[in-house]
């Protein structure tokens, strides 16, 4: 699949896994259109990604359905299509259940899972009259494993690949593709963002260090070339996936002795 003069939007694109999928689709021949709610970070990550005669940067709170509505109509204006669409906008919440602050846990959902959401609504009518198109949801592997402590993020992620993977079937005679990608931990200042609650428990083991979001970037990449469903990154995440799958008390034991 060639990837020169497609036209790609990623939200939550001022840094991180958002940055890095810009520059990798932008250095592999694609106009990339940059959105995150605050207008300066995301326009110092354009320079940052370079090909700035094939890029835009533009503010866009998720969260705000006439946001979304205003990017797809500027990128419709400029380049005249939407070829994909990568939803990444989202943050954590580290709380417990019995501690966590609804506001904040409602907050989390508006941007990691409605806004994700009202960004499918608003793009699928466009790639639907142009005969297909791509949607990327950016999830995690705690959308297949709940982590103690970070229940309200793995909540809003469980939802997000339901989402994904239903739209995937229906929409399907539309020639429009939806891949899920869940990345294990990732080295970005995501934990950093997170809203912190009153109960800090990590399931982090210390020897974890985490692959980069440039490693996030290629596996997305690799994954929409070859047209998955999902991609789970690194590999080996398809370890502890399958034994939740099979035999989640053994790994909840685990993640109970990791807690603290």
């Amino acid at each position: 699949m060639e990837l020169t003069g497609k036209i790609v939007v990623v939200t939550g694109a001022s840094m991180g896994i958002g940055e890095a999928l810009a520059k990798i689709f932008a250095d592999h021949g694609a106009n990339v259109v940059m959105l995150s709610r605050d207008a300066g970070r995301v326009e110092a990550a354009r320079d940052r990604v370079g090909n700035t005669e094939r890029t835009l940067a533009m503010a866009c709170d998720v969260r705000h359905r006439e946001e979304i509505d205003r990017a797809v109509g500027l990128t419709m204006h400029h380049f005249q299509r939407i070829d994909v669409w990568v939803n990444n906008a989202g943050h954590g919440l580290l709380d417990s259940v019995a501690q966590m602050e609804m506001a904040a846990c409602r907050e989390m959902f508006e941007t990691n899972l409605f806004g994700a959401v009202a960004a499918m609504q608003a793009v699928i009518p466009v790639m639907r009259q142009q005969g297909g198109g791509t949607i990327i949801n950016i999830s995690s592997v705690a959308g297949h494993i709940p982590l103690p402590f970070h229940a309200a993020y793995g909540a809003t992620k469980f939802a997000l690949n339901a989402m994904g993977k239903a739209a995937t079937v229906e929409l399907k005679k539309d020639g429009i593709h939806v891949l899920t990608v869940c990345p294990g931990y990732v080295r970005t200042a995501f934990g950093e963002n997170a809203v912190l609650g009153n109960e800090l428990k990590r399931v982090r083991p210390g020897s974890v260090r985490g692959i980069t979001a440039e490693r996030v970037a290629r596996a997305t990449l690799g994954g929409y070339l070859k047209k998955k469903r999902e991609v789970i990154v690194p590999w080996t995440m398809h370890v502890p996936v399958k034994l939740y799958q099979f035999f989640p008390g053994l790994v909840e034991w685990g993640m109970g002795r990791m807690a603290g």
